[in-house]
């Protein structure tokens, strides 16, 4: 694999896990020679018009060092696909107004939110922040709200709430949360991962004191009495991945689905039990392996029938987004069969 010196020390970084354990790399037999960026489109979608496993893209990217934030790549500019040396090479072409085209640009000045996602950023945009796991020690020892006013029965945007347990040095901003699901971990005897906090509402602190006084900002769900208050932590939001298989050969389970249903597929997301605890970091991309069947030997007979499981099959891939102590919120890329709970996932 043949790339330029990178453009920025903060790529190398993120790319270097990449190269010093590079992937052989199996171009699609119908993928094109160029392709233009459209509004809309994310770098896992275009590197899969050219690669079967489209996660392994930074790996034959040609960074220009004459274009700033080489990584990223803007609607209009053109894709193309070369050959250095044997090897396959991806490159861009900055669109420059007119519609001309240059190998070497100058310098775009661009925001950087105009730039194509990894992967669709407008799926995951409200699990980015909220919902989050949560200890079952740290929700239930949470401020909680005693009262959502005189007359109303639930709380709404503009409306005063009460709570109990805001003490110390109190914040100027809540998360109201509701106990949600408890994620247990089926290979270690059902042992409590955490707990989902449901986000339900915004709050701002009026008045300290017991009780203390807020004024809702904005409601998700109804809010009700005894619903939690977590104080408000600022996090830079990611929103940019660099895809790669995890260092070490991991092995994990899909243990629940966000949106409830039975079947998984494309776009969806999905908890691992799996988190920073097991190396587990954002950008992450694993398999995902449909369990194997147990069927009976129909020519083997006896007193008790002979069982046979069947080898596991590939279902899809995820990519971790977004990683906590001991688990992990994934986002299905590809699905080429159903997925359920509990399928293992592991290094792809």
């Amino acid at each position: 694999m043949v790339m330029k010196k990178l453009g920025s020390l903060a790529l190398a970084v993120l790319l270097f896990p990449l190269l010093a354990a590079a992937e052989t790399i199996e171009l699609k037999p119908d993928h094109p020679d160029r392709y233009v960026v459209q509004k809309g489109d994310t770098l896992w979608d275009i590197s899969s018009q050219f690669l079967k496993d489209p996660w392994l893209w930074p790996e034959i990217w040609e960074v220009n060092p004459q274009v700033e934030n080489p990584h990223l790549i803007f609607p209009g500019d053109e894709v193309y696909l070369r050959f250095v040396e044997g090897e396959p090479v991806v490159t861009v072409r900055r669109r420059l107004p007119g519609g001309s085209a240059k190998l070497s640009p100058k310098i775009r000045v661009s925001e950087v939110d105009e730039a194509i996602p990894t992967i669709p950023i407008d799926i995951i945009q409200q699990f980015l922040k909220r919902p989050r796991v949560v200890s079952e020690q740290e929700i239930d020892q949470a401020p909680y709200v005693v009262s959502v006013g005189k007359e109303a029965l639930v709380g709404k945007p503009g409306k005063k709430i009460y709570a109990r347990g805001i003490n110390g040095e109190a914040v100027p901003r809540y998360t109201v949360y509701r106990k949600g699901e408890r994620y247990v971990d089926p290979d270690r005897d059902n042992e409590v991962l955490g707990f989902e906090a449901i986000h339900i509402a915004d709050a701002a602190l009026e008045d300290g004191g017991d009780p203390a006084t807020l004024l809702v900002t904005s409601a998700q769900r109804e809010l009700l009495r005894g619903d939690r208050l977590l104080p408000v932590v600022e996090e830079d939001i990611q929103t940019t991945f660099m895809p790669r298989a995890p260092a070490e050969d991991t092995n994990g389970r899909i243990i629940s689905v966000l949106e409830g249903v039975s079947q998984i597929g494309q776009y969806q997301v999905v908890v691992l039990n799996l988190g920073r605890e097991n190396g587990i970091e954002t950008g992450h991309v694993m398999a995902v392996y449909q369990r194997g069947e147990t069927i009976e030997d129909p020519y083997v007979k006896g007193k008790r029938a002979e069982k046979v499981t069947l080898p596991d099959e590939r279902a899809g891939i995820v990519m971790v987004f977004r990683s906590f102590e001991r688990l992990s919120y994934a986002l299905v890329m590809e699905a080429t069969r159903s997925i359920h709970v509990y399928d293992s996932v592991r290094n792809p």
